[in-house]
């Protein structure tokens, strides 16, 4: 491990990998809160035509110039885009999917006439696809540093419009602010993002960078601030992660390797985050189920109570529960619980009345209502 520290290359790779990580994934956090996901990959897509483009003209490999090259496409594909919009019936999900496609149609093209070319000047141009963050120089990563304090400070500045504008723009509009210029800045924003990370993890991939961090981070909180912050970490964590992986195994892509990363941050998310994760969902899910049969078996006790003048105790085929084959056994140990915790009584086996605590429950849970019908 150290080794691979030492390595002046690893070093360069991981610093920008990290640092797109850590930018993308800020500003995923209100691409993903606005639905918006599918502007990030129509982004990303409509940048291989820009690049070609910048080559042809220029016939000469040029990374600034094809990031400009990249920038242009990657604007007028939003204002295709928006255009349509406005100007047709078609929505804004099904526009993008469409210039996302044609713009991408385009590039392959135009890199298909780039290849066919006759000199070397060509070679590498495909890498854009995937990325070739293997690379990467030391002004690339200042560059990418640049566009992260760029995007962080313009997010910090504009905090409250973004937020506003993200979860009720009608509001923002009420407030005289403007959301057609907010939106604006966040697709401005967007493009400078994805441009930045085609050399790490090209036109392809990009966009799992800006919405994947936002996703994973969302299942673990409700507060946009702390969002932003796992956001932001789990980019700058998956690239570090996976350039170390891509150094330690030969012939192991960069880009592929972050994303992959970033998958396993997601999916640890989905499934273990306290709130909205699938493994708490179900344990809360069952201790939901257990708690209704619960509040069953009291019921019927309660209904069962006022059929009498004095306390009396009933047989489960009395309180309704022998009549489910196969359940006796888990009803028993339902009863058995109300007894410990007071809301019962075990007169004798399998015979059982309820408390002035198990009625109290009931009534503070606002379930007497509900025996008056009968047995359930």
């Amino acid at each position: 491990m150290a080794s691979i520290f030492s390595d002046y290359t690893t070093q360069i790779v991981s610093a920008g990998a990290t640092l797109l990580g850590v930018s993308a994934g800020v500003l995923g956090c209100f691409i993903v809160l606005k639905k918006e996901s599918l502007v990030g990959d129509a982004i990303s897509h409509a940048a291989l035509p820009g690049i070609c483009l910048a080559f042809i003209l220029l016939g000469t490999k040029n990374l600034s110039l094809f990031l400009v090259g990249a920038l242009a496409a990657g604007l007028l594909s939003m204002l295709i885009v928006r255009t349509v919009v406005k100007y047709s019936k078609i929505k804004f999900d099904s526009a993008l999917a469409i210039v996302l496609s044609a713009f991408f149609g385009l590039g392959l093209v135009f890199l298909t006439y780039i290849q066919r070319i006759p000199n070397s000047n060509q070679a590498g141009m495909e890498k854009f696809i995937f990325g070739q963050a293997s690379t990467m120089l030391r002004r690339e990563v200042y560059q990418l540093l640049a566009v992260g304090i760029i995007l962080l400070v313009l997010i910090v500045l504009f905090w409250k419009e973004l937020k506003l504008y993200v979860f009720n723009p009608e509001y923002a509009d009420s407030l005289g602010f403007s959301t057609k210029r907010i939106s604006l800045l966040l697709i401005l924003m967007t493009v400078l993002a994805v441009v930045a990370g085609l050399q790490t993890v090209g036109v392809i991939l990009m966009s799992a960078m800006l919405i994947s961090p936002a996703v994973g981070a969302r299942q673990w909180t409700d507060r946009l601030s702390v969002m932003v912050v796992l956001a932001g970490f789990f980019g700058g964590a998956s690239g570090l992660l996976g350039t170390l992986v891509s150094s330690s195994i030969r012939n192991m892509p960069t880009g592929p390797s972050v994303v992959l990363a970033l998958s396993v941050f997601v999916l640890f998310s989905l499934i273990f985050a306290p709130n909205r994760g699938l493994l708490w969902r179900q344990i809360r899910h069952r201790q939901n189920i257990k708690s209704i049969g619960r509040d069953k078996v009291l019921m019927n006790l309660y209904y069962l109570s006022l059929q009498h003048q004095t306390p009396h105790a009933h047989s489960l085929e009395a309180i309704g529960l022998g009549r489910e084959k196969g359940k006796e056994k888990h009803f028993r140990r339902v009863l058995d619980k109300l007894a410990e915790d007071g809301f019962a009584v075990k007169e004798k086996p399998d015979y059982y009345r309820i408390t002035d605590s198990g009625q109290a429950h009931l009534a503070e849970n606002g379930l007497i209502e509900g025996v008056k019908h009968g047995l359930l």
